[in-house]
Protein backbone atom coordinates (compact mmCIF):
# COMPACT_ATOMS: atom_id res chain seq x y z
CA UNK A 1 0.00 0.00 0.00
CA UNK A 2 1.28 3.44 -0.86
CA UNK A 3 1.99 6.13 1.63
CA UNK A 4 -1.02 8.84 1.97
CA UNK A 5 0.73 11.59 3.11
CA UNK A 6 -2.75 13.53 2.36
CA UNK A 7 -4.25 11.66 4.55
CA UNK A 8 -1.44 11.76 7.17
CA UNK A 9 -1.97 15.48 7.23
CA UNK A 10 -5.17 15.49 7.47
CA UNK A 11 -5.01 13.83 10.79
CA UNK A 12 -2.72 16.51 12.10
CA UNK A 13 -4.77 19.27 11.30
CA UNK A 14 -7.44 17.82 13.21
CA UNK A 15 -4.99 17.51 16.14
CA UNK A 16 -3.38 20.56 15.65
CA UNK A 17 -4.32 22.31 18.82
CA UNK A 18 -3.43 19.14 20.93
CA UNK A 19 -0.28 19.82 19.96
CA UNK A 20 -0.13 23.60 20.29
CA UNK A 21 -1.45 22.90 23.73
CA UNK A 22 1.45 21.10 24.68
CA UNK A 23 4.14 23.46 22.99
CA UNK A 24 2.62 26.08 24.96
CA UNK A 25 3.17 24.60 28.28
CA UNK A 26 6.81 23.28 27.54
CA UNK A 27 7.53 27.20 26.63
CA UNK A 28 5.86 28.67 29.46
CA UNK A 29 8.36 26.30 31.49
CA UNK A 30 11.43 26.56 29.52
CA UNK A 31 10.91 30.38 29.96
CA UNK A 32 10.65 30.07 33.72
CA UNK A 33 13.78 27.55 33.51
CA UNK A 34 15.68 30.08 31.36
CA UNK A 35 15.23 32.95 33.91
CA UNK A 36 16.07 30.71 36.70
CA UNK A 37 19.74 30.28 34.91
CA UNK A 38 20.31 33.90 34.85
CA UNK A 39 19.62 34.13 38.82
CA UNK A 40 21.85 31.16 39.66
CA UNK A 41 25.07 33.01 37.48
CA UNK A 42 24.51 35.39 40.72
CA UNK A 43 24.68 33.06 43.21
CA UNK A 44 28.20 31.48 44.97
CA UNK A 45 29.01 27.82 45.34
CA UNK A 46 28.52 28.05 48.71
CA UNK A 47 24.48 29.11 48.46
CA UNK A 48 23.91 26.41 45.76
CA UNK A 49 25.57 24.21 47.73
CA UNK A 50 23.46 25.10 50.98
CA UNK A 51 20.68 25.33 49.02
CA UNK A 52 20.58 21.95 47.72
CA UNK A 53 21.72 19.87 50.91
CA UNK A 54 18.40 18.33 52.23
CA UNK A 55 18.41 16.50 48.85
CA UNK A 56 20.73 13.58 48.23
CA UNK A 57 20.54 13.57 44.41
CA UNK A 58 20.12 17.27 43.82
CA UNK A 59 20.48 16.67 39.86
CA UNK A 60 24.36 18.37 39.78
CA UNK A 61 26.90 19.39 42.10
CA UNK A 62 28.55 22.86 41.44
CA UNK A 63 32.94 22.75 41.12
CA UNK A 64 35.47 25.60 41.98
CA UNK A 65 34.80 26.35 38.34
CA UNK A 66 31.35 28.24 39.22
CA UNK A 67 32.86 30.50 41.35
CA UNK A 68 35.03 31.07 38.88
CA UNK A 69 33.54 31.69 35.68
CA UNK A 70 30.08 32.39 37.24
CA UNK A 71 27.99 31.58 34.05
CA UNK A 72 26.98 28.46 32.15
CA UNK A 73 29.93 29.56 29.85
CA UNK A 74 32.97 28.91 29.50
CA UNK A 75 33.98 30.36 26.30
CA UNK A 76 36.58 29.23 23.78
CA UNK A 77 39.22 31.49 22.49
CA UNK A 78 40.16 30.89 19.46
CA UNK A 79 38.19 31.64 16.41
CA UNK A 80 38.66 30.49 12.64
CA UNK A 81 37.53 31.56 9.28
CA UNK A 82 37.78 27.79 7.90
CA UNK A 83 38.11 24.73 8.37
CA UNK A 84 41.27 24.41 7.42
CA UNK A 85 42.47 27.16 9.78
CA UNK A 86 40.63 25.07 12.36
CA UNK A 87 42.29 22.06 11.68
CA UNK A 88 45.78 23.94 11.93
CA UNK A 89 45.11 24.58 15.25
CA UNK A 90 44.66 21.13 16.06
CA UNK A 91 47.07 19.40 14.96
CA UNK A 92 50.11 20.29 17.10
CA UNK A 93 47.16 20.28 20.52
CA UNK A 94 46.64 16.26 19.42
CA UNK A 95 49.96 15.44 17.81
CA UNK A 96 51.29 12.44 19.61
CA UNK A 97 48.51 11.52 21.90
CA UNK A 98 46.55 8.38 21.07
CA UNK A 99 43.15 8.35 21.18
CA UNK A 100 41.05 4.85 21.66
CA UNK A 101 37.72 4.50 20.88
CA UNK A 102 35.46 0.96 20.69
CA UNK A 103 32.10 0.42 19.26
CA UNK A 104 30.00 -2.57 18.52
CA UNK A 105 27.03 -4.47 16.47
CA UNK A 106 25.15 -7.99 16.93
CA UNK A 107 22.92 -10.05 15.48
CA UNK A 108 20.24 -11.21 17.14
CA UNK A 109 18.17 -14.43 17.34
CA UNK A 110 16.36 -14.82 14.27
CA UNK A 111 13.33 -17.14 13.04
CA UNK A 112 15.04 -17.52 10.04
CA UNK A 113 17.50 -19.96 12.42
CA UNK A 114 15.98 -22.93 13.72
CA UNK A 115 18.62 -23.17 16.64
CA UNK A 116 18.72 -19.79 19.12
CA UNK A 117 22.24 -18.22 18.02
CA UNK A 118 23.25 -14.64 17.91
CA UNK A 119 26.48 -12.42 17.20
CA UNK A 120 28.14 -9.74 19.22
CA UNK A 121 30.47 -7.44 17.66
CA UNK A 122 33.45 -5.26 18.85
CA UNK A 123 35.79 -2.81 16.87
CA UNK A 124 38.10 -0.38 18.15
CA UNK A 125 40.30 1.86 16.68
CA UNK A 126 43.37 3.49 17.96
CA UNK A 127 45.32 6.83 16.29
CA UNK A 128 48.57 7.63 17.28
CA UNK A 129 48.12 11.00 15.69
CA UNK A 130 52.07 10.76 14.59
CA UNK A 131 53.84 11.89 11.74
CA UNK A 132 54.56 8.35 10.43
CA UNK A 133 50.78 8.07 10.26
CA UNK A 134 50.51 4.85 12.55
CA UNK A 135 47.04 4.21 13.92
CA UNK A 136 45.46 0.20 14.88
CA UNK A 137 41.95 -1.35 14.18
CA UNK A 138 40.58 -4.83 15.28
CA UNK A 139 37.65 -6.55 16.03
CA UNK A 140 36.75 -9.33 18.77
CA UNK A 141 33.40 -11.55 18.31
CA UNK A 142 31.43 -13.63 20.19
CA UNK A 143 28.32 -15.71 19.29
CA UNK A 144 25.67 -16.63 21.64
CA UNK A 145 24.64 -20.14 22.27
CA UNK A 146 20.71 -21.17 23.17
CA UNK A 147 22.43 -21.76 26.90
CA UNK A 148 23.76 -17.83 26.91
CA UNK A 149 20.80 -16.75 25.54
CA UNK A 150 18.64 -18.61 28.60
CA UNK A 151 16.36 -19.92 26.25
CA UNK A 152 12.85 -20.73 27.73
CA UNK A 153 10.31 -22.95 27.10
CA UNK A 154 8.77 -20.62 24.78
CA UNK A 155 12.04 -20.90 22.50
CA UNK A 156 11.92 -17.05 22.84
CA UNK A 157 15.56 -15.88 23.61
CA UNK A 158 15.69 -12.09 25.28
CA UNK A 159 17.24 -9.60 22.68
CA UNK A 160 18.35 -8.15 25.96
CA UNK A 161 21.19 -10.64 26.94
CA UNK A 162 22.92 -9.43 22.87
CA UNK A 163 22.84 -6.27 24.86
CA UNK A 164 24.03 -6.84 27.73
CA UNK A 165 27.18 -8.95 26.03
CA UNK A 166 27.85 -6.22 23.16
CA UNK A 167 27.66 -4.00 27.04
CA UNK A 168 30.12 -6.27 28.24
CA UNK A 169 32.49 -6.65 25.47
CA UNK A 170 32.63 -2.65 24.88
CA UNK A 171 33.46 -1.84 28.40
CA UNK A 172 35.88 -4.48 28.90
CA UNK A 173 38.19 -3.60 26.27
CA UNK A 174 37.96 0.33 27.17
CA UNK A 175 38.78 -1.25 30.53
CA UNK A 176 41.60 -3.73 29.01
CA UNK A 177 43.36 -0.73 26.95
CA UNK A 178 43.22 1.40 30.19
CA UNK A 179 45.27 -1.35 32.43
CA UNK A 180 47.80 -1.96 29.15
CA UNK A 181 48.45 1.48 29.14
CA UNK A 182 51.55 3.02 30.92
CA UNK A 183 50.13 4.67 34.40
CA UNK A 184 49.80 8.35 33.62
CA UNK A 185 50.73 8.54 29.91
CA UNK A 186 49.27 10.70 27.80
CA UNK A 187 46.25 9.47 25.85
CA UNK A 188 42.90 9.74 25.82
CA UNK A 189 39.37 6.55 25.93
CA UNK A 190 36.66 7.06 24.34
CA UNK A 191 33.39 5.65 25.23
CA UNK A 192 30.45 6.10 22.50
CA UNK A 193 28.10 6.24 25.84
CA UNK A 194 27.58 6.80 29.14
CA UNK A 195 29.32 6.84 32.21
CA UNK A 196 26.21 6.71 34.29
CA UNK A 197 23.87 4.13 33.27
CA UNK A 198 20.98 6.03 33.42
CA UNK A 199 19.31 4.20 31.07
CA UNK A 200 19.48 1.15 33.22
CA UNK A 201 17.02 2.87 35.40
CA UNK A 202 14.16 0.98 33.51
CA UNK A 203 15.44 -2.70 34.32
CA UNK A 204 15.27 -5.19 36.95
CA UNK A 205 17.52 -5.16 39.85
CA UNK A 206 20.05 -7.37 38.74
CA UNK A 207 20.20 -6.14 34.94
CA UNK A 208 20.52 -2.44 36.37
CA UNK A 209 24.15 -4.02 38.59
CA UNK A 210 25.33 -5.51 35.36
CA UNK A 211 25.49 -2.20 33.61
CA UNK A 212 26.70 -0.20 36.54
CA UNK A 213 29.51 -3.05 37.49
CA UNK A 214 30.77 -2.78 33.61
CA UNK A 215 30.91 0.79 34.15
CA UNK A 216 32.51 0.54 37.78
CA UNK A 217 35.48 -1.38 35.98
CA UNK A 218 35.97 1.34 33.68
CA UNK A 219 35.55 4.40 36.33
CA UNK A 220 38.11 2.20 38.53
CA UNK A 221 40.92 1.10 35.79
CA UNK A 222 40.61 5.29 34.77
CA UNK A 223 41.06 6.80 38.25
CA UNK A 224 43.70 3.81 39.25
CA UNK A 225 46.02 3.93 36.40
CA UNK A 226 45.42 7.39 35.47
CA UNK A 227 44.53 7.41 32.13
CA UNK A 228 41.41 9.57 31.16
CA UNK A 229 38.23 8.00 29.50
CA UNK A 230 35.58 10.59 28.45
CA UNK A 231 31.49 9.46 27.33
CA UNK A 232 30.50 10.93 24.52
CA UNK A 233 26.98 11.27 24.08
CA UNK A 234 26.19 13.57 21.16
CA UNK A 235 22.31 13.58 21.57
CA UNK A 236 21.93 13.55 25.60
CA UNK A 237 18.44 13.66 26.82
CA UNK A 238 19.79 14.26 30.50
CA UNK A 239 17.95 16.52 33.01
CA UNK A 240 20.87 17.13 35.93
CA UNK A 241 20.76 20.65 35.54
CA UNK A 242 17.20 20.67 35.16
CA UNK A 243 16.64 19.03 38.44
CA UNK A 244 19.43 21.58 40.10
CA UNK A 245 17.14 24.60 39.16
CA UNK A 246 14.49 23.10 40.33
CA UNK A 247 15.92 22.19 43.75
CA UNK A 248 17.05 25.93 43.87
CA UNK A 249 14.07 27.62 43.09
CA UNK A 250 11.19 25.56 43.73
CA UNK A 251 10.05 25.56 39.97
CA UNK A 252 7.56 22.86 38.86
CA UNK A 253 8.23 19.68 37.17
CA UNK A 254 9.31 19.92 33.72
CA UNK A 255 9.75 16.50 32.11
CA UNK A 256 10.00 17.41 28.66
CA UNK A 257 12.71 19.89 29.49
CA UNK A 258 16.67 18.73 29.31
CA UNK A 259 19.57 19.95 29.87
CA UNK A 260 21.04 20.58 26.16
CA UNK A 261 17.98 22.40 25.18
CA UNK A 262 18.45 25.27 27.62
CA UNK A 263 22.16 25.62 27.59
CA UNK A 264 21.76 26.14 24.04
CA UNK A 265 21.56 29.75 23.83
CA UNK A 266 24.44 30.17 25.96
CA UNK A 267 26.87 27.76 23.65
CA UNK A 268 28.89 28.54 20.87
CA UNK A 269 30.95 26.46 18.86
CA UNK A 270 34.14 25.22 21.39
CA UNK A 271 32.58 26.87 24.09
CA UNK A 272 31.99 24.54 27.47
CA UNK A 273 29.98 24.32 30.79
CA UNK A 274 31.43 24.53 34.37
CA UNK A 275 32.19 21.18 35.00
CA UNK A 276 29.76 19.74 37.50
CA UNK A 277 29.69 16.47 39.27
CA UNK A 278 26.98 14.15 38.68
CA UNK A 279 24.45 13.94 41.42
CA UNK A 280 21.32 12.84 38.98
CA UNK A 281 18.05 11.48 40.87
CA UNK A 282 15.94 8.66 40.09
CA UNK A 283 13.60 8.55 37.61
CA UNK A 284 11.08 6.50 39.62
CA UNK A 285 12.26 7.31 42.60
CA UNK A 286 14.14 10.58 43.16
CA UNK A 287 16.32 9.57 46.24
CA UNK A 288 17.32 6.03 44.67
CA UNK A 289 18.86 6.65 41.56
CA UNK A 290 21.68 4.71 39.66
CA UNK A 291 24.29 6.65 41.24
CA UNK A 292 22.96 4.91 44.17
CA UNK A 293 24.44 1.82 43.24
CA UNK A 294 28.24 3.10 41.82
CA UNK A 295 29.71 2.85 45.79
CA UNK A 296 32.90 4.40 45.96
CA UNK A 297 32.71 6.21 42.46
CA UNK A 298 29.24 7.42 43.26
CA UNK A 299 30.19 10.97 43.56
CA UNK A 300 33.14 10.42 41.04
CA UNK A 301 31.55 11.20 37.67
CA UNK A 302 31.11 14.38 36.20
CA UNK A 303 30.28 16.40 33.16
CA UNK A 304 30.61 19.38 31.21
CA UNK A 305 28.29 20.00 27.50
CA UNK A 306 30.19 21.02 24.55
CA UNK A 307 29.48 22.52 21.72
CA UNK A 308 30.57 20.92 18.87
CA UNK A 309 28.03 21.35 15.97
CA UNK A 310 24.74 23.30 14.85
CA UNK A 311 22.65 20.88 17.42
CA UNK A 312 22.05 20.60 21.25
CA UNK A 313 25.43 20.45 22.80
CA UNK A 314 27.25 17.45 23.39
CA UNK A 315 27.47 15.96 26.46
CA UNK A 316 30.79 14.68 28.01
CA UNK A 317 30.79 12.43 30.98
CA UNK A 318 33.99 12.87 32.67
CA UNK A 319 35.73 10.71 36.12
CA UNK A 320 36.05 13.56 39.03
CA UNK A 321 39.56 12.47 38.92
CA UNK A 322 40.80 14.22 35.68
CA UNK A 323 39.14 17.85 36.90
CA UNK A 324 40.95 17.36 40.16
CA UNK A 325 44.18 16.85 38.12
CA UNK A 326 44.08 19.87 36.45
CA UNK A 327 43.41 17.68 33.04
CA UNK A 328 39.89 19.03 32.24
CA UNK A 329 40.78 21.53 29.59
CA UNK A 330 43.36 19.39 28.00
CA UNK A 331 40.11 16.74 27.71
CA UNK A 332 38.24 19.00 26.13
CA UNK A 333 41.07 20.63 23.71
CA UNK A 334 41.28 16.93 22.88
CA UNK A 335 37.85 16.10 22.03
CA UNK A 336 37.18 19.61 20.38
CA UNK A 337 40.28 18.36 17.74
CA UNK A 338 38.73 14.98 17.15
CA UNK A 339 35.17 16.74 16.34
CA UNK A 340 37.29 18.86 13.99
CA UNK A 341 38.80 16.31 12.42
CA UNK A 342 35.81 14.15 12.24
CA UNK A 343 33.74 17.38 11.05
CA UNK A 344 30.98 17.80 13.43
CA UNK A 345 31.88 13.77 15.29
CA UNK A 346 35.00 12.93 16.90
CA UNK A 347 36.38 10.79 14.11
CA UNK A 348 37.71 8.24 16.34
CA UNK A 349 34.20 7.18 17.65
CA UNK A 350 33.23 7.24 13.90
CA UNK A 351 36.07 5.03 13.12
CA UNK A 352 35.59 2.45 15.84
CA UNK A 353 31.96 2.33 14.42
CA UNK A 354 32.76 1.38 10.38
CA UNK A 355 35.63 -1.23 12.21
CA UNK A 356 32.46 -2.45 14.34
CA UNK A 357 29.07 -2.54 12.18
CA UNK A 358 27.70 -5.41 11.05
CA UNK A 359 25.72 -4.83 7.40
CA UNK A 360 23.17 -6.81 5.88
CA UNK A 361 25.41 -8.54 3.53
CA UNK A 362 27.10 -9.97 6.80
CA UNK A 363 24.61 -11.07 8.24
CA UNK A 364 24.04 -13.10 5.61
CA UNK A 365 27.25 -14.35 5.20
CA UNK A 366 26.96 -15.71 8.95
CA UNK A 367 23.61 -17.50 7.95
CA UNK A 368 25.55 -18.95 5.60
CA UNK A 369 28.70 -19.76 7.48
CA UNK A 370 26.02 -21.08 10.64
CA UNK A 371 24.40 -23.56 7.82
CA UNK A 372 27.23 -25.24 6.33
CA UNK A 373 29.23 -25.43 9.71
CA UNK A 374 26.45 -27.33 11.64
CA UNK A 375 26.13 -29.41 8.48
CA UNK A 376 29.93 -30.72 9.17
CA UNK A 377 29.29 -31.12 12.36
CA UNK A 378 25.68 -33.01 12.06
CA UNK A 379 23.98 -30.22 14.30
CA UNK A 380 20.11 -30.55 13.43
CA UNK A 381 20.05 -26.53 11.91
CA UNK A 382 17.80 -25.41 9.69
CA UNK A 383 17.23 -22.16 7.70
CA UNK A 384 13.43 -21.27 6.81
CA UNK A 385 13.10 -21.39 2.89
CA UNK A 386 12.34 -17.72 2.47
CA UNK A 387 15.63 -17.25 4.13
CA UNK A 388 16.97 -19.89 1.72
CA UNK A 389 15.62 -18.23 -1.49
CA UNK A 390 17.55 -14.97 -0.31
CA UNK A 391 20.90 -16.00 0.17
CA UNK A 392 20.19 -18.01 -3.50
CA UNK A 393 19.57 -14.83 -5.25
CA UNK A 394 21.95 -12.87 -3.06
CA UNK A 395 25.59 -14.83 -3.00
CA UNK A 396 27.44 -12.92 -0.83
Amino acid sequence: MVFRADRVLAVLQKKREAFAAFDQGTSERRERYRQAMEKLCRWSRAEITEKIAPSAFPGALPTQEWDLYSSWRVPFQQKWNSYEESYEWARPVIKDVPTFAVDGSQIYPSKDLSIPVALVQIGWYENYHCDQGLYEKDIQVDVLTPKDLEVRDSGEPKESIVNKRRFQMETGKVAEYIWQSQPGSRKLAFLDGVLVATFAEAFDSKSRDFYVECLLQVLRASEQNRIPVVAYIDTAYNSDLVTLLRNCFDLPEAPYLHDAQLLSSWLEWGDRTPFFVCACSGVLNPQEGILSRYQEMQGRVGFVYLRTNNNFPARLEIPVWVYEAGLLDWLVDLVRCEVIIGRGYPYVLETADQVAVIRNEDRNLFLRLMQEWASRENLNLRLSRKTLSKLQRRRV
